[in-house]
């Protein structure tokens, strides 16, 4: 057997069989629950739908045997995948974040380019939707997704984070109760999601200084 025969084989017992859903989660606009100042362009595109790749069976909590509440470091098994090529956007191999969730070859946003991508998608007028459906696979990263999926919907200078990420912790416990039933979430679960979202945003206030607006 040749060498490149024999890293074909390695690669292919290596990758992970891929067994995975895509559902479309309805996103529809959520009503603006922070100051007018905090965004420059609210809902400058309309979101609607997001295409969600999410494994077979029961969400666990948290991704790859994390313990704990949700909390406000970018979780593990997450990814935006491209569906075409964006030149303007940060990438990386999917595979890298989500490898039971990417097909051979896909890209998928760069996970530190967040903020870059909610400039550049703003400033190109690019619908997200057009471009980006997420890979999650815990109920932690679904939450994220949605947070992020709400900044890719709404402009601002980002110069007042607590009151920006309460606008996105809203739209994500919206987004995420609306779509319970699809994920094979409970309303002790969505409960549950609410509240540690919840003392994140308090945690967010009182690292500023400031009193909290309310809770998502």
């Amino acid at each position: 057997m040749s060498s490149a025969s024999l890293l074909a084989r390695l690669a292919n017992v290596c990758q992970p069989r891929l067994v995975f859903d895509e559902v479309t989660l309805r996103v529809t606009p959520v009503h603006c629950v922070v100051p007018s100042h905090v965004f420059d362009a609210f809902g400058w595109c309309a979101s609607d739908a997001l295409v969600w790749r999410r494994p077979r069976g029961a969400l666990p909590w948290r991704s790859r045997g994390a313990t704990g509440a949700i909390d406000g470091a970018n979780p593990a098994g997450l990814a935006f995948v491209l569906t075409r090529e964006v030149a303007f956007l940060p990438r990386e191999l999917a595979a890298l974040h989500v490898p039971a969730l990417a097909r051979e070859g896909e890209w998928a946003l760069a996970p530190w380019a967040i903020d870059d991508a909610t400039d550049q998608l703003y400033e190109t007028r690019t619908p997200p939707e057009s471009v980006l459906v997420v890979a999650a696979e815990s109920v932690e990263a679904l939450v994220w997704a949605l947070h992020d999926w709400a900044h890719f919907h709404n402009h601002g200078p980002f110069d007042d984070v607590a009151a920006t990420e309460l606008q996105c912790d809203h739209a994500a416990l919206t987004w995420l109760a609306a779509n319970a039933s699809l994920a094979g979430l409970s309303d002790a679960d969505v409960d549950r999601a609410r509240r540690e979202v919840s003392a994140l945003s308090r945690a967010r206030f009182a690292e500023a200084g400031r009193e909290p607006l309310s809770p998502p």
